[in-house]
């Protein structure tokens, strides 16, 4: 029997087909620009190159065609074929320039226009036609340009503009709320305040905008899923679109610029010392320089709040920032990519990552994606080989796995101290499985050259304490097993000192870090995983992992990590990463 969910999908898909359909019968006077658009996204350089030579790399993805166009290869998947028609490839052609990028760009865009300008293929959706218009009216200039035999077909272009325009106008509000309808918005707002004779598409879709900056950007500047790299994507089309509204001379409605001025600071809390975002529930780093080009953009000046932003905190002293997962997890659909990450951390030096979370596998399949979520694959604790949170059965329908079951009750205070901030918080995910609550407390020094850190296992009253007793004598009293882990990034260099006493963490920023602990548990440091969606395959890196029983109501386990006495307060560090490197 086809379920309900499965009949919504269904239609859906049957609508946006219908609409497409009929959007590409559309013809007329074909008309250009209002005026010339400024190109605002920001693309790879060394991807472009890669682009340009046919090594086609997406959605964890790589095929090498040098004589093929994309639209000529077979795609792996369905998230390939989306990164495909979303266009977002053509920053980083741009963002090279010469004329063989722009053959390329050229050839590809007419290509889709010969092939599914006339309403087929699956990128004929609210968000995907919406990223692919941003990118079309961001590059025009890059791609009409030209002369004689080779003039790209300008009327051809603005044809399949307006016909896109028009089905984005019909089909936006079928986009799933958050990320997906931002942009689909954004897209129409770009193409309708762009394009000659369909300004009166522009003004819906304004005001639907400022609608879901009401609904969907809460009053910490976060969106429900908790994403930081989703919510620097929504930041960034905000800040497209109001600027596409000043440039038209229109104004920017007062929800959409308060949303814009509430996600500034979140993202300020979210950003590491290198630039860089925190990578928590299926977000990753952002591209170079991202995250700081948006946020100058945005003009919102103003530095992080006190408390929690879209439920993390953050210290910061020196070159160290610490950014904490210090709320529960999203539920319902919001947690479609959520981890089970409560009271996990990383921590960055200068322009070094050096204690992360192991981040989202969902580009290297199923399995590695379900590994990214757990508790394991965060620098946090976990009790008896349990997360803080678990995986529901996967959706018939969708495929989604949601995460249910996660912690409810996660109780902060973040407070100065003599020789620093002090963060203590607590997590009741275990509760229910073994009577017991996470505390973690973290002590950063004011200058930034030293963490303590403090994790507890804790039943807190009789029921709790009965459960817990419960939980140990399934384990014939020998203890409920429990590890803290600690994982690296792929390029520190990590030794185990003789003893098993501490463990010595070299960065390419020459800085030495030393983790020490109190000898209540094991010491080991193990290999452990890299999740990045811009390489081929996880990247090896190391773990620290404190291996111990819990076998009383109380279990503390003490640790630190500082910089060794010989490691300079200030460092040099110029070399840049590249992060589209090919794989060893």
């Amino acid at each position: 029997m086809i379920q309900l969910s499965q009949l919504s999908v269904y239609h859906t898909r049957l609508l946006n087909q219908l609409h497409a359909r009929a959007a590409a019968r559309v013809r007329g006077q074909v008309r250009g620009f209002v005026s010339s658009p400024e190109p605002r996204t920001i693309g790879s350089f060394a991807r472009g190159r890669q682009l340009a030579a046919g090594n086609f790399l997406f959605a964890g993805s790589l095929i090498t065609a040098p004589d093929q166009t994309p639209w000529e290869v077979d795609a792996p998947d369905t998230a390939f074929a989306q990164a495909l028609h979303g266009f977002a490839w053509m920053d980083d052609l741009a963002a090279v320039g010469d004329s063989t990028s722009r053959a390329a760009a050229q050839r590809w865009l007419w290509q889709w226009i010969e092939l599914y300008g006339g309403g087929g293929g699956i990128g004929w959706t609210p968000d995907l036609t919406g990223r692919r218009l941003i990118r079309w009216i961001n590059h025009a200039l890059f791609v009409l340009h030209g002369s004689g035999d080779a003039a790209p077909d300008s009327e051809v272009f603005y044809l399949s503009l307006t016909q896109q325009t028009r089905f984005l106008s019909k089909r936006w509000h079928a986009a799933a709320p958050g990320l997906a309808r931002f942009e689909a918005l954004t897209g129409l707002i770009y193409a309708g305040l762009s394009l000659e004779g369909l300004e009166n598409l522009a003004d819906p879709a304004i005001k639907a905008l400022a609608r879901e900056c009401e609904v969907q950007i809460d009053a910490q500047g976060g969106l429900p899923t908790r994403n930081p790299e989703e919510l620097l994507d929504v930041f960034t089309l905000l800040t497209w679109a109001a600027a596409a509204l000043s440039d038209a001379g229109r104004g920017t409605p007062q929800p959409h610029l308060a949303a814009i001025e509430r996600i500034a600071p979140t993202l300020r809390t979210l950003r590491h010392s290198d630039g860089s975002l925190a990578r928590f529930h299926g977000g990753g780093r952002g591209a170079e320089g991202w995250l700081d080009h948006a946020l100058a953009s945005s003009g919102v000046r103003g530095t992080q709040p006190e408390g929690l932003s879209m439920g993390y905190a953050r210290l910061s002293a020196g070159r160290t920032s610490v950014i904490i997962d210090a709320s529960p997890p999203p539920g319902g659909a919001a947690s479609a990519n959520a981890h089970a990450s409560t009271l996990a951390f990383e921590l960055t030096s200068g322009r070094r990552p050096l204690i992360v979370n192991c981040g989202s596998g969902a580009s290297f399949g199923i399995e590695w994606r379900r590994a990214g979520r757990a508790t394991p694959s965060h620098s946090a604790l976990s009790l008896g080989g349990y997360s803080s949170a678990r995986l529901d059965n996967e959706d018939r329908r969708t495929g989604v796995e949601s995460l249910i079951d996660g912690p409810t009750h996660v109780p902060v205070e973040i407070t100065p101290v003599s020789d620093g901030m002090k963060f203590q918080g607590g997590h009741d995910g275990y509760v229910l499985t073994h009577g017991l609550t996470h505390a973690r407390t973290l002590e950063l020094t004011h200058d930034g050259r030293a963490v303590a850190g403090e994790d507890m296992l804790l039943a807190m009253d009789e029921v709790q304490k009965r459960r817990f007793d419960r939980a140990l004598d399934r384990t014939k009293l020998k203890g409920i097993g429990f590890e803290i882990r600690f994982h690296l990034h792929p390029e520190v260099d990590a030794t185990l000192d003789l003893g098993g006493a501490a463990v010595s963490m070299a960065l390419k920023s020459g800085e030495i870090w030393v983790f020490r602990h109190d000898g209540t548990t094991e010491l080991a440091l193990e290999a452990g995983a890299y999740l990045e969606t811009t390489r081929l395959k996880p990247r090896a890196a190391s773990q620290i992992v404190l291996t111990g029983r819990a076998i009383n109501p109380a279990t503390r386990v003490r640790w630190s990590l500082s910089k060794a006495q010989e490691t300079a307060i200030g460092v040099r560090d110029l070399e840049r990463d590249d992060p589209y490197l090919e794989d060893d």
